[in-house]
């Protein structure tokens, strides 16, 4: 295995493609406006590419194995294509595992919209205890098998399948708290029972309940976003907002490697200790 599992070849038209392993893929990444630095034959070597252009569409997808595994950040994952055209892992997120892993240890996290559980594998690997929420019982599956993988078995690691706000009133009235709070929403999703979730809406309830679960000694609270015109200083804007003694720290998240960086979301960390 190559010391990088994951690496970002090279971008451009509203595409990117990646290495994940041994596959290289094609994929859509609509920030990509600058040229390609690849000639199209390089391009054309992929091992599939999939596009939205009618319709959710992989090509070449039997070229790949159902699943395979990389290690990237230090954490390793399960890999596999979905219908949507992900794959298990958002590697733009992988400054962020380094954070988390660094700054867990001790403390008791609560990962919310968890998804395969990057930060959740950050964490627990730095030290911390985890409580793992998504909606999707699927993603929860998939985010454990990541846990075997890492050794995290027998962690101290809680696997939640439920609606994010259901599920932190009930540790608020439980009298739960945590030392920090990692989340990632998504612009639009369903809760576990059917629940909409729309940021433009959602947003200020889900970070004031965040505050509410906080312990007395917090350590941090990371948000992170892919939603289009969510910028870093509108993430500043709420946080400082309601938490106004924290130090924030915010910026782009990037997939990089040999190409331009390319710019796939953004975060804001409020750190209280």
């Amino acid at each position: 295995m190559t010391p990088d599992g994951y690496e970002l070849l090279d971008s451009g038209d509203g595409r990117k493609l990646e290495r994940f392993g041994r596959y290289v893929l094609a994929r859509p990444c609509s920030q990509a406006m600058w040229r390609p630095s690849l000639p199209q034959s390089e391009w054309a070597r992929a091992d599939a590419s999939f596009d939205r252009e009618d319709g959710n569409r992989w090509h070449g997808r039997s070229n790949l194995p159902k699943e395979w595994q990389i290690e990237t950040a230090g954490i390793r994952f399960r890999l596999g294509g979905t219908d949507f055209g992900h794959l298990g892992i958002f590697p733009e997120q992988r400054a962020q595992w380094r954070w988390i892993r660094e700054n867990s240890k001790g403390a008791s996290v609560l990962n919310l919209f968890a998804y395969s559980g990057g930060s959740t594998m950050a964490a627990a690997l730095g030290g911390a205890e985890v409580c793992h929420l998504d909606a999707s019982k699927g993603m929860v599956e998939w985010a454990r098998a990541n846990a075997a993988l890492n050794g995290l078995s027998t962690h101290p690691i809680r696997w939640i399948v439920d609606d994010a706000h259901k599920f932190m009133r009930r540790e608020i009235r439980r009298g739960r708290r945590y030392d920090a709070v990692i989340l990632d929403p998504p612009t639009f999703g369903r809760g576990a029972g059917g629940e909409m979730y729309k940021i433009e809406n959602d947003l200020k309830d889900t970070l004031s309940l965040v505050k509410d679960l906080l312990s007395d000694r917090p350590r941090y609270v990371l948000f992170s976003s892919h939603t289009p015109g969510l910028s870093q200083t509108v993430a500043e804007n709420i946080l400082g907002q309601l938490f106004p003694k924290a130090r924030l720290e915010s910026g782009e998240m990037l997939l990089e490697g040999r190409s331009l960086p390319c710019p796939s979301g953004i975060f804001c960390r409020c750190v209280m200790a």
